[in-house]
């Protein structure tokens, strides 16, 4: 795509984030108290600011001219924040954190796809160079440490010289006796066709006969393949099976992946240019333009004088360098402007951000003539208003010292006052003691390792195994399905299990979007902790290493198990917890991970885990979160599969946000069965039935399918499958020896999430909607009764 269509695109969303803007507080203005309509205006609103996020993220990446990314930064960063409002409250609203937009899609002729929230590109992209310099700084801490995590994933045991030639005689013995049947069984064909050839010679046959035949076959054969070609055709046109070589990556992406990567050199390189040209033009603008600037400013404050002098016969006071000096003397207030806004609904952060990017956007970018400007470099005009500004304030200080000395010397020659120094002196006083108060306010907690450096402390957490590498893990491999039934169980008062791409967005919004920008993660509704509950095998751990990835966290293990016999004591808890959140925070963003989490809480400690003593950091937990605050990008993350054993009050305190990993449905085996397959080379063919497939795998989760499908999916049955198809018996037969998840199992989850906080609060909203339903059908019975009777 050119970059005039990424203009054109820019232009239509901005156009659209106009209009909505403009339409939220008419919505909003009047409180409603139908909780069916001011759901659905939040989720309508919700859904056009994920398309608006969708197209302005596509758009940033791929500008490449440095100040109209540096706008749609800062409106991508306002809309991110506006949606984790809306999100927050959708939650308050209905009680529960996932949501079923069914009908509002269907009336926004949006498919559900439409609705996956991507994660932006420049979240990596904008810190790669730091990301992979900590990851050979990782690196080379393990290997010095004898701690290689190459050699973990793949061990190589050494064996002797004798046994090695012995292995490789037995190999080549097998080779050579493979050879020699095949040769044998040439032979033997050469025997047989032979011995048949004379069988035949000696028959009389018709030679019509056989041509006939042959004929008869020949067209069986032809009439078979037209009938299976247009059999794969009319699927492919239901879009029931993919299109041929839709696998195979094409010349086109290939050569649109060589233009991203070139339009990636051209952004940094201009990015580079508009740097050096902000520090250029503002030295050329002092230069230029410093002594008109000067002379204007002296002006302006000389007639300022003249005129005070005159309407009230004294000079006037000098404002000091704290109020503004000179500047606060022309500035226009227009407070009246803001006072006439008010919202009804919980006042948004995000949306004054939003409104003045959009206002820069009309002002400078929406009739902008760049038709010599081709290849979207910077715009010096653009930089010279905003760098005279900068200069005109420098430039000001220097004018005001001047022009107060000025003042008094006008003061002395013509009214004959003179300064009282007093009253400067009171001020400064004043000030000194302000700045004491301040001091003796800001106190700071006592730093345990102050005498230490941050690389110190890192390579110490490193060797003890606190800070582990993540491994490289997309949270686009969580692979799922949508939930298209959510809305149809909630109107008939079942409460259905999430989707796995339910939990995908929750990932993006709780832990991903908030770690990957400072912006949003400063203002948005903060979330510190978040618990993934769910069955073995669902990818709670998986989920966790994804939130490194895409943000380029560091993680950090506290898990009961990694941390047992490490800095034993209070004393030595209390010093590992410090330089954990320490590190934390000078390299944030940063991820917290509690593996087994639940035995931090144990309701009863089991013998055999009390020497491990696991519930070391219950008691801290609670005071971390607290002193955690909107500028610390860290996330303290638990995964659990025994959410039952807990203390549910004081789990629950600690994990703001608990989210629930299902057992994958239907749709999302049908989707996991065919990518896990063809992502361990595998081939699908027709012989190979994956709905069965995935009717017959309920139950069982995410790890099992990976397990199943890598133990057959062997070298050598790859190789063989051209001969020989995948069929669904063979992984059915592998699956059998595994226990699934049961309903009962997922019955449990669903009640334990029923007890927590959020869980308690929707449960009440609809048993209180069912009473409210059977008391209005109550009164429309005793109308109706009512009405007949007076009839009669």
């Amino acid at each position: 795509m050119s970059n005039a269509m990424y203009n054109k695109m820019w232009h239509q969303t901005q156009e659209a984030l106009g209009a909505l803007l403009d339409k939220e507080p008419q919505k909003m203005i009047e409180p409603q108290r139908n909780q069916v309509f001011i759901f659905q205006t939040l989720a309508t609103f919700y859904i056009k600011y994920v398309q608006i996020f969708r197209n302005l993220e596509n758009v940033y990446d791929q500008f490449v001219h440095p100040q109209k990314r540096i706008l749609i930064r800062k409106v991508l960063d306002g809309v991110m924040g506006r949606i984790l409002e809306l999100k927050n409250e959708m939650v308050e609203l209905e009680l529960t954190e996932f949501h079923y937009f069914d009908d509002i899609l269907q009336d926004l002729k949006l498919a559900p796809q439409q609705l996956d929230i991507p994660i932006p590109k420049y979240f990596l992209k904008e810190k790669l160079e730091v990301i992979k310099g900590r990851e050979k700084i990782l690196a080379q801490i393990l290997a010095d440490g004898g701690i290689d995590t190459s050699d973990m994933k793949y061990p190589v045991k050494s064996i002797p010289f004798d046994e090695a030639v012995k292995l490789i005689q037995i190999a080549e013995r097998a080779r050579q006796g493979r050879l020699r049947a095949l040769f044998m069984k040439q032979i033997y064909l050469q025997e047989y066709r032979a011995k048949q050839s004379k069988m035949l010679g000696k028959k009389v046959t018709d030679t019509w006969a056989a041509a006939l035949r042959i004929q008869k076959v020949w067209r069986r054969f032809h009439q078979c393949k037209e009938t299976e070609k247009l059999r794969e055709e009319e699927m492919i046109f239901l879009g029931m099976n993919p299109p041929p070589l839709f696998n195979e990556v094409s010349a086109t992406v290939i050569q649109a992946e060589k233009v991203d990567r070139l339009r990636n050199e051209v952004q940094i390189k201009h990015e580079e240019d508009y740097r050096e040209a902000l520090v250029t033009i503002k030295n050329d603008l002092k230069l230029i333009e410093g002594l008109d600037i000067k002379e204007n400013l002296q002006d302006q404050i000389r007639h300022w004088f003249i005129e005070c002098r005159n309407l009230t016969g004294t000079f006037p006071e000098y404002p000091d360098i704290e109020e503004g000096g000179s500047a606060i003397i022309f500035s226009n207030k227009t407070i009246q402007q803001e006072e006439d806004e008010k919202w009804k609904m919980s006042p948004s952060l995000f949306l004054p951000a939003m409104k003045e990017g959009c206002n820069a956007y009309k002002e400078i970018w929406m009739k902008k003539d760049e038709s010599w400007n081709f290849s979207q470099d910077y715009d010096p005009e653009l930089i010279k208003e905003e760098k005279r500004k900068e200069v005109e304030s420098e430039i000001r200080i220097q004018v005001d010292e001047l022009m107060r000395q000025e003042l008094e010397n006008l003061k002395l020659a013509v009214d004959r006052e003179r300064e009282r120094p007093m009253k400067a002196g009171k001020k400064k006083d004043k000030k000194g003691k302000k700045g004491k108060k301040k001091e003796k306010k800001a106190k700071k907690d006592k730093d345990l390792t102050a005498d230490r450096t941050i690389e110190s402390l890192y390579k110490e957490l490193v060797e003890e195994g606190l800070l582990i590498p993540a491994l490289k893990v997309n949270l686009s491999d969580y692979i799922g399905e949508y939930s298209y039934l959510g809305t149809t169980l909630r109107q008939v008062s079942i409460e259905p299990m999430p989707s796995l791409l339910d939990v995908r967005q929750l990932i993006t919004l709780y832990g991903i979007w908030p770690l990957g920008s400072a912006a949003v993660h400063e203002k948005a509704p903060l979330v510190k902790s978040l618990l993934l509950a769910g069955p073995s095998g669902v990818g709670k751990k998986m989920l966790v290493h994804a939130i490194c990835t895409e943000t380029g966290a560091n993680l950090f293990n506290l898990s009961s198990s990694n941390i047992a016999g490490k800095y034993p004591g209070k004393s030595g808890l209390q010093m590992m917890l410090h330089a954990v959140f320490k590190v934390a925070r000078q390299l944030q963003p940063s991820v917290v991970w509690i593996e087994d989490t639940e035995k931090t809480f144990y309701k009863k400690v089991p013998n055999s885990e009390k020497m491990n003593e696991p519930k070391r950091l219950k008691k801290h937990l609670p005071q971390i979160l607290k002193l955690l605050k909107p500028d610390d990008r860290i996330l303290i993350v638990g995964t659990t599969r025994r959410p039952f054993d807990a203390e549910l009050q004081s789990f629950c305190k600690v994990y703001q946000k608990i989210i629930l990993v299902p057992r994958p449905d239907y749709a999302s085996r049908y989707v996991l069965w065919k990518q896990i397959i063809e992502r361990n080379g595998g081939v699908l063919t027709s012989a190979l039935n994956v709905s069965c497939l995935a009717k017959v795998t309920d139950g069982f989760t995410q790890g099992h399918i990976v397990e199943v499908v890598k133990g057959v999916l062997t070298d050598q049955r790859i190789r063989r499958q051209i001969h020989k198809p995948l069929t669904a018996v063979e992984f059915i037969t592998a699956i059998t020896s595994m226990n699934p998840v049961y309903k009962e199992e997922e019955e449990s989850f669903k009640n334990w999430y029923a007890k927590t906080p959020l869980g308690k609060k929707r449960a009440l909203a609809i048993t209180r909607g069912s009473t409210e339903k059977a008391k209005d059908k109550g009164k429309r019975k005793a109308k109706k009764e009512k009405k007949a009777k007076k009839k009669k």
